[in-house]
């Protein structure tokens, strides 16, 4: 065997003897005799107290010579065209700040990662084509400008499209970083918020594992690449979620970490070892790691190192000092490497002070690089990761490449230029590189026709998006009649009445197939465990155990062609999960419809970053928001009550979303969205809030199916000429209330208004505003709120189970200036019974009557003392501090008196409550009643 030395080694016999004695295990018995042996050992050394680190290996190429096969590429043209490929992405960025606007852009990280990028476009990344789907890529999204450049070389992007990078206003820029709203045809996945990317495209491979085994797509080995940066590891995101890839096998993902040592600041680990660091944390959580250190001009020093010294010294430098190798000269390196130890001065001694400059790191040879991206390739069982080292900057110039600034430099001066120009042999004058103009090869160049050659042999060009609307058959509204018909008495949560309609749609052969529910670890939270046995929970390995409820009608059951996906304690998961499944119409050209239900309140304001990349790759789907509003979860307390995710929602410009009470608005709402995504191609998806409070579900009026998509409709018409109430979600059932205490109490008549959606309302007052501002001399528009209560008199007040910032929205729109009053639960959640919280936060029945005898009085027509004498015979405490404010230091004593704001009076109440904070009364029965799903096997 080849002698393999270790610096200072006291007894070098005996670690050879050791070293063949495993050689020759491998050699007469097997691989997996040697890793018992390997863990027998370990498990020894614990037991004995003898610890050590396991999971990290020597600082080395994890492949080594020998092992290599041989390049299939012309190196030399290969060379040529990533010279290309650096300066237009140079001269891109370069260009865009030349006129003062101060566009940005960025140089350094593409410089670094331009060989691990062209080797993939050159020999491994498979464009989708008739028979193939398509190898998915995650393009790190500080690279872009490297893309665009690329695509510029192959005739894809003109130069006028170069010319206007960073400006996109006028329809002709690229936008600064992968954006697939912005280029649908282009960009598949947004990934420049960094941690993003990573997780996304776990679950991607999850997701396409899932729809494998299901047997919607076939099995072709594609591959799923990210690219991502080593101080982008440091994002929870990033790392948070390996452990589910080693766990599930996830052999169609590769990652690539362009470990330039450096995040925007300056080193990543100072201190220590990224690729080590990384190493064992991925080595831990089953990935295979492959270490791309060194490139190939250090492959005859470390053949000479038979004292082990050189391997010696690459492991105790730290990344602080190998950045500052990189940024000074190769006396410096010689003086602060080689010279450490006598044996590794020697094996430099022949070597020049620009020779030692030149040893590359591996993630800018592309020989290295195409044996660990082949090695990747042939990987089975489970995920990999290269680490591939390379230099922040690289060939930019002296003064930029490995510089703590690198990452914020956008522009180079005239020397840098020249250098750039020379290292990479550029055929500009001095005087051309001042204009920075472009450069693409002739179409009969040996390196335009290489160029196009090798995209036609792995299928296409790339970056590339499907964008085209494939429709599927959606079934008429009669699909959900049984909701629609309402709840026959019984009292339901609206979380109850989405399982029915869930129900019917997982029934309906036309979409049965496309619809996946997807939960976090609340399925039984949500009354859809009867999902479980009938449909079975998705697992890559199947069930290999008997669940102790395996006798039980809802018992949990796994499997490997399981349709329904619970993804854990794990929300930024479950949503990247659904995600990868809103996207597939674009990905797999297969529309899927994913509904994924979780407790609202950890929903935007937990992953918000992912909602806002849903928008961004045009996701098409259905978030339930379960047990939303602020009072409706009355048990949880401040943690878990949501008042505020509906404005939030409204944030992202093309998600629509609806706050239903009554189980025929939730099913008009979700027939839409099927209708407007999956049937008419409209890229928006949907957030829908659901409820846990039962009550009774009337059926549907004749003629509110447009008021309900629309965002309002007029619910109890009671003639009123005075007063126009409008609620939404399980608020509206205290307007109600109200309505009915003005009318027995207080002779007043108050038409009621269900309002599905004061941001649907607001987003339509704007788009008519602007029509109308813009239009002058055409027929001017009227938004749907204005057109609504233009018919009807009366003060209007709007109350709500969400921040008075909700229903604030629409106060623009209300014919003639109308008074207008809010109610809304602005500030921290309370633990109480619903009737409590309701009085706490001003927006139960008394609070409305209140509000609306004040608006009366001020437009005089009621007398102010109606108003008092109201609130006194409500019990509403007049100096309680509002719910938004400070807590007030609470006196603990046993005599101390009631805290302010009490409700001894309770309102009357049209229908008995169910304070029960998550009901789950009737769900066995209606299970039992409704099978999910037609002909399905246990």
């Amino acid at each position: 065997m080849q002698q393999q030395q270790y610096y200072n080694d006291p007894d070098n016999q005996e670690t050879q003897e050791w070293l063949e004695a495993f050689e020759s295990v491998i050699k007469h018995a097997d691989k997996d005799r040697a890793k018992f042996l390997l863990k027998a050992l370990y498990d020894k050394a614990v037991q004995e107290g003898v610890m050590f680190n396991r999971l990290e290996t020597a600082y080395i190429n994890t492949i080594p010579v020998e092992d290599q096969p041989s390049y299939p590429g012309n190196l030399g043209i290969e060379h040529r065209i990533r010279a290309m490929v650096r300066y237009n992405a140079v001269a891109m960025v370069m260009r865009a700040n030349k006129s003062g606007d101060d566009l940005g852009g960025h140089l350094a990280t593409f410089a670094s990662s331009a060989t691990l990028y062209e080797t993939g476009f050159n020999h491994f990344w498979r464009a989708a084509t008739e028979d193939f789907g398509g190898d998915m890529i995650y393009y790190q999204g500080h690279s872009s400008p490297g893309m665009y450049a690329r695509s510029f070389l192959e005739g894809r992007l003109s130069e006028e499209q170069l010319i206007n990078f960073r400006r996109e206003v006028g329809g002709k820029g690229l936008p600064s970083y992968p954006h697939p709203y912005l280029m649908p045809d282009y960009w598949q996945f947004p990934t420049v918020s960094m941690g993003l990317g990573p997780i996304m495209s776990i679950y991607h491979g999850h997701v396409q594992k899932y729809l494998e085994n299901r047997g919607l797509i076939p099995q072709q080995n594609r591959k799923i690449w990210a690219f991502l940066g080593d101080g982008e590891t440091d994002e929870p995101e990033t790392l948070g979620a390996i452990s589910l890839a080693g766990r599930e096998k996830l052999d169609n993902l590769i990652w690539v970490i362009n470990c330039n040592l450096q995040r925007l600041d300056g080193p990543v680990r100072g201190n220590g070892k990224i690729i080590q660091e990384l190493e064992s944390v991925f080595r831990g959580a089953g990935w295979r790691v492959i270490k791309l250190v060194w490139g190939s001009n250090w492959d005859p020093l470390l053949a000479k190192d038979t004292s082990g010294a050189l391997k010696r010294r690459m492991q105790e430098v730290v990344d602080g000092e190998y950045q500052l190798y990189e940024a000074r000269d190769g006396a410096f390196v010689r003086e602060h490497f080689f010279n450490k130890y006598p044996e590794l001065k020697e094996m430099a001694d022949h070597l020049t002070d620009d020779e030692i400059a030149h040893l590359n790191r591996g993630g800018h040879d592309p020989i290295k690089i195409y044996t660990a991206f082949s090695e990747a390739m042939k990987t089975k069982g489970q995920p990999t990761v290269i680490l591939a080292k390379t230099v922040k900057g690289y060939g930019l110039s002296v003064q930029a490449q490995a510089v703590n600034k690198a990452h914020q430099i956008k522009k180079i001066d005239i020397e840098g230029l020249q250098y750039f120009r020379d290292r990479f042999n550029l055929p500009f004058t001095d005087e051309q590189l001042d204009e920075l103009p472009f450069y693409r090869p002739a179409e009969d160049s040996p390196e335009f026709k290489y160029l196009k050659a090798r995209r036609e042999a792995l299928g296409g060009h790339l970056p590339n998006r499907r964008s085209g609307h494939i429709p599927l058959e959606i079934p008429s509204l009669d699909m959900f009649d049984k909701v629609l018909q309402g709840s026959g008495g019984k009292e339901q949560s609206t979380t109850m009445v989405f399982v029915r309609l869930l129900s019917a749609m997982l029934k309906n052969k036309a979409i049965q197939e496309r619809v996946v529910p997807i939960v976090p670890d609340e399925a039984r939270t949500f009354g859809l465990e009867g999902m479980f046995r009938q449909l079975g929970i998705y697992s890559s390995a199947g069930q290999n155990y008997t669940p102790e409820d395996s006798e039980a009608l809802m018992g949990y059951k796994e499997a490997k062609d399981g349709h329904m996906l619970e993804e854990g304690i794990n929300e930024a998961g479950a949503m990247s999960a659904w995600i990868a499944l809103a996207t597939s119409y674009s990905v797999n050209a297969l529309p899927m419809i994913p509904f994924y239900i979780y407790y609202s309140m950890f929903g935007f304001q937990r992953v918000g970053d992912l909602a806002w990349a849903a928008g961004d790759c045009q996701a098409q789907g259905f978030l339930m928001g379960g047990t939303a509003g602020r009072t409706t979860l009355n048990g949880e307390g401040l943690q878990h009550q949501d008042g505020h995710h509906m404005v939030l929602f409204n944030t992202v410009p093309n998600c629509v979303s609806y706050d239903p009470c009554y189980g025929y608005e939730l099913g008009v709402i979700i027939h839409d969205g099927l209708k407007r995504m999956y049937a008419d191609g409209e890229r928006v998806y949907y957030y829908i809030t659901l409820m846990n409070e039962n009550y009774e579900h009337p059926a549907m009026p004749e003629g509110v199916e447009e008021g309900i998509k629309r965002g309002m409709y007029l619910l109890e018409d009671r003639g009123a000429k005075q007063v126009q109430l409008l609620g939404s979600g399980v608020i509206l059932r205290e307007v109600q209330k109200a309505a009915q205490i003005l009318a027995d109490e207080f002779n007043i008549q108050a038409n009621v208004w269900s309002v599905t959606s004061f941001n649907e309302l607001a987003r339509d007052g704007m788009a008519t505003d602007e029509y109308n501002r813009l239009h002058p001399l055409e027929e001017q528009k009227t938004p749907w709120v204005t057109e609504q209560l233009a018919q009807h008199e009366g003060v209007v007040v709007a109350a709500t189970d969400y921040i008075r910032a909700f229903s604030e929205q629409i106060r623009a729109w209300l014919p003639d200036s109308r008074p207008y009053a809010t109610l809304g639960t602005d500030g921290f959640g309370r633990s109480d019974s619903r009737a409590q919280l309701r009085s706490f936060f001003k927006v139960d029945a008394a609070h409305i009557v209140v509000a609306t005898l004040k608006l009366l009085a001020d437009e005089g027509e009621v007398d102010p003392r109606l108003v008092k004498d109201a609130i006194n015979s409500f019990g509403i405490d007049t100096e309680a501090r509002p719910a938004w404010y400070p807590p007030q230091q609470i006196d603990q004593s046993p005599d101390a008196p009631a805290p302010r704001g009490a409700h001894p009076k309770p309102v009357p109440q049209l229908v008995e409550e169910d304070d029960e904070a998550i009901s789950t009364e009737g769900k066995a029965e209606d299970q039992a009643d409704a099978p999910l799903i037609n002909d399905k096997p246990e």
